[in-house]
């Protein structure tokens, strides 16, 4: 099936009209009206000048107007692009200048941010703000607003478009300058056909493009298109193509009100329009709402989760006591998958119930674990090497052909997305994920992986967040510290956590650098700033910190 993913869109509008396919407070958005709105937005972006192969940045918070760009973008042959809605308006012009970026269509309460881009960003045509700025801030540039836009553009006749087409996802924008992976949407959809289409049933990637619209029919007339909640970001990969197959297969996309994570709200949503698929990003949003449904028990008002059935993390680790306070409140599967923008998913630890603790990861059939000189690791073989997938992939960076060919390579004829990932084959054939090689601890010539530490201090139950990284020290080189967010009250002291450590692990890997404190900041993602974490630990010596 050669078509677009906003072909394939099409389709389903078409087929579908009168069904609900976006909800968000305050409005729902039938199939009919996604389609015709992101038409109109096609038009406009088109008279602009913006055409096949441009890029078309979505600098948003979620909402429909995000999926309504994407699907615009599609439908011209462009490419759209995610922008971190946390960046500043340098940071926006730096990424927009790399990505080329021919349009810009942002939420109006990030207004002040994107003044920035309209001095230092030649390529934009088009800027298009999605409601207000905030009354009490800078009003940003003027540009026209999307329903001001959408009303004098006429609905623009759909043309069927190629799986070649082309959708950018930057990704690294808390260790380095972001990069932009070049997905093709053929890629893209062969790559998800196990999150997509599995739960219905439907074992292979539909075959033409009037199979994937009667897969889509019959899942939403016999109630088996999903529900999903994207309480992630979509700027997240995670995010985004998990909603994306929710409305290639007939479903219906949910989202919260903007303005940050709010649990309490999450919930509410989730009971009210009974969500059965909840897309998550590891400890750093699962916590929350956690606390909030311990919160709720306690105060006698629990939360309805009747209906929620799946619940799909990606992107950094989500701790097995998180599962088990879910499996035991909630009918669900918990699927964690070790993926990344470069490519995967890798593996994935799926499980049911509180019974299938502790989580184990397992490899999908395209996963190899290399080691030195490009060797396959056998299982059991304790070896740490780095995790490669010879699936539907990426085609590479986009303007970096060095670090395209780092990350993409070819092993015995078989090109393998390699971004990193340490990890070990396990005897039982399970993955052991490391994280991410460039975070490696050398302490007195031994090596120490940060993520091995982190699941060990976040199994404690007072511990709600950890990073652990290397500092320096002048007799090892480096020391492996930790910064630590514990509960609000917790008296728990770091020679405990010490020592919980030093239980599972080998004493070279006990942090003897350990800083307590109340949160660590992260992105709307989930990812951590290690500069932060390392200048944070270093500050605090050798001891305990608060």
């Amino acid at each position: 099936m050669n078509v677009s993913i906003g072909t394939i869109w099409e389709a389903v509008c078409r087929a579908l009209p009168d069904a609900t396919a976006i909800t968000e407070p305050g409005r729902e958005t039938t199939y009919r009206d996604f389609d015709e709105r992101a038409s109109r937005l096609a038009a406009a972006l088109e008279a602009a000048g913006v055409g096949e192969g441009d890029t078309v940045a979505c600098y948003l918070y979620n909402g429909a107007a995000y999926l309504e760009t994407v699907f615009a973008a599609f439908k011209l042959g462009a490419v759209p692009v995610n922008a971190n809605y946390r960046y500043t308006g340098e940071e926006l012009s730096e990424l927009l200048t790399d990505a080329d970026a021919a349009a810009l269509v942002f939420s109006g309460a990030l207004a002040d941010r994107v003044t920035h881009a309209t001095k230092h960003v030649r390529t934009l045509k088009l800027m298009v703000r999605v409601g207000e700025p905030p009354a009490d801030g800078p009003g940003g540039p003027a540009v026209p607003e999307l329903e001001e836009l959408l009303t004098a553009h006429a609905p623009r006749e759909p043309q069927r478009r190629p799986g070649t087409d082309q959708l950018f996802m930057y990704t690294g924008g808390t260790t380095g300058k972001p990069k932009g992976v070049i997905w093709q949407l053929s890629d893209l959809l062969r790559a998800h056909v196990v999150p997509f289409y599995h739960p219905l049933g439907v074992a292979e990637l539909p075959a033409s493009l009037d199979e994937a619209v009667a897969v889509a029919v019959k899942a939403r007339h016999e109630g088996r298109a999903p529900t999903t909640m994207p309480v992630v970001p979509l700027m997240h990969a995670t995010g985004l193509f998990n909603t994306m197959g929710a409305l290639l297969t007939g479903g219906r996309a949910v989202t919260a009100r903007a303005g940050g994570h709010d649990p309490e709200h999450v919930w509410h949503m989730i009971a009210e329009q009974r969500v059965d698929t909840a897309i998550i990003a590891g400890n750093a949003v699962c916590r929350p709402l956690v606390d909030e449904l311990l919160r709720a028990e306690k105060a006698g008002t629990p939360h309805d989760l009747r209906s929620l059935r799946r619940m799909i993390s990606s992107g950094t680790a989500l701790s097995d006591p998180l599962k088990r306070a879910l499996h035991e409140r909630a009918d669900v599967t918990i699927t964690e998958a070790i993926a990344s923008s470069e490519g995967g998913p890798f593996a994935f630890a799926i499980t049911s119930s509180a019974e299938d603790l502790p989580s184990r990861f397992r490899p999908v059939p395209a996963t190899r674990v290399i080691g030195s000189d490009d060797r396959f690791l056998e299982p059991g073989s304790d070896e740490t090497g780095v995790l490669a997938y010879c699936g539907p992939m990426p085609l590479g960076y986009y303007k970096d052909t060095e670090k395209s060919a780092k990350a993409y390579r070819t092993i015995e004829g078989v090109r393998y997305a390699i971004p990193g990932d340490l990890a070990r084959l396990e005897a039982d054939g399970s993955i052991r994920f490391l994280g991410r090689g460039s975070g490696v601890i050398n302490t007195g010539g031994e090596k120490v992986h940060p993520q091995e530490v982190e699941n060990v201090l976040l199994g404690h139950p007072e511990v709600t967040d950890c990073a652990v990284v290397g500092v320096p020290d002048e007799t090892w080189g480096e020391r492996v510290a930790a910064v630590v967010a514990v509960r609000p009250g917790s008296t728990v002291t770091g020679d405990e956590l010490r020592d919980l450590v030093r239980q599972s692990l080998a004493g070279y890997k006990v942090p003897r650098s350990l800083v307590l404190t109340d949160r660590l900041p992260r992105t709307p993602t989930g990812k951590l700033e290690i500069a932060w974490a390392r200048k944070t630990a270093q500050e605090a010596g050798s001891g305990d910190g608060t």
